[in-house]
């Protein structure tokens, strides 16, 4: 037995009774006194089981419930402990200002701990699985912070946000709903009650935030879904109209095995072609995605969304074409 399986086994064993004796251990696992010596100081030391040697009763025991220890139900084999730690580095990664860094220092060093339980070194996790996020923008702490503590006190949120289409500043007070990860940054769905409507908030374009006394106004999950979910990406609406895309055969062997929309429906034809339908509302996230496969990637309706990839296309190419013609593209 794996000396990982032999320590879930010795914690079940004191969490089921009230004490077990060094004897009965070296039997049940067929193992010398001096390895139960290293597993009970293991679980003590690295773990921080509360376990302990009863002179009285000549048995170990915890002195404690095992739920009251740091990690409360929660007992980790060496691979979950590694898929921790990868997911550990991962925030580290995505949250380059630091945001949550304070925050996950305790789990990681409770993890850094549990990993002497394995057969893989944190430097060579570190060292060997590495995560990149693309283009994470940076978020002011101090903002994140409240927003996160309002969030979860069910508190009113006094914001300025500058938006990005625009530079229009503005000062809005919401009701924050969820914070949400995505393509490596923050967004707060919130109710906006300046404009008295769902909208997402990009967080690392709120220039300013403070926590209100007035208690949240909640919004049923059913109608953050359907109104923030419903459509592409993270530009959602109620308005919802559906894409359809054809790619090139190349490309088909990609974006066959991709989730764009978890209501996507996807073909491939039989000249190896792909075609996917897909819904959204406001087109701006999707309309990058198109571009970004060029040739490869056709719109076929709707026709106004079409239209709009012609005309960027055109754009493009008369940019292009000023600076071959010896313009420069500064002015």
């Amino acid at each position: 037995m794996a000396k990982t399986e032999r320590y879930q086994h010795i914690r079940s064993m004191l969490g089921a009774r009230r004490s077990v004796s060094l004897r009965e251990l070296m039997s049940h696992f067929e193992v010398s006194r001096a390895t139960i010596f290293r597993d009970i100081a293991f679980l003590r030391n690295r773990l921080g089981m509360p376990v302990d040697f009863d002179r009285e009763l000549g048995a170990y025991r915890l002195l404690a419930p095992p739920g009251s220890a740091e990690l409360p139900g929660v007992w980790l084999t060496a691979d979950e402990i590694h898929a921790l730690l990868s997911m550990q580095q991962l925030l580290e990664n995505i949250d380059a200002s630091g945001i949550l860094r304070d925050q996950l220092q305790p789990l990681r060093q409770r993890l850094l701990g549990m990993l002497g339980a394995g057969s893989h070194t944190a430097e060579e996790i570190a060292r060997r699985i590495r995560i990149i996020a693309a283009a994470p923008r940076q978020c002011h702490a101090a903002s994140f912070q409240t927003v996160a503590d309002a969030l979860l006190a069910r508190r009113r949120l006094e914001i300025r946000y500058r938006a990005r289409a625009s530079a229009a500043t503005t000062s809005r007070e919401v009701s924050p709903q969820r914070l949400v990860h995505y393509r490596d940054n923050w967004y707060l769905d919130a109710w906006c009650h300046t404009r008295q409507a769902l909208r997402s908030f990009a967080v690392d374009a709120i220039e300013k935030a403070k926590a209100l006394a007035t208690p949240a106004q909640d919004i049923a999950d059913s109608e953050l879904d359907r109104q923030l979910a419903a459509g592409y990406g993270i530009f959602a609406g109620s308005d919802v109209r559906w894409a359809r895309l054809r790619f090139s055969a190349m490309r088909a062997r990609w974006v066959a095995g991709e989730q764009w929309h978890p209501q996507q429906q996807g073909q491939l034809l039989p000249d190896g072609r792909y075609e996917l339908r897909l819904p959204y509302s406001a087109d701006p996230e999707l309309l990058m995605d198109i571009l970004k496969y060029g040739p490869d990637c056709e719109v076929l309706e709707p026709e106004a969304l079409r239209q709009r990839v012609i005309g960027l296309l055109e754009e493009t190419r008369g940019m292009y074409r000023g600076v071959a013609d010896g313009e420069t593209g500064g002015g």
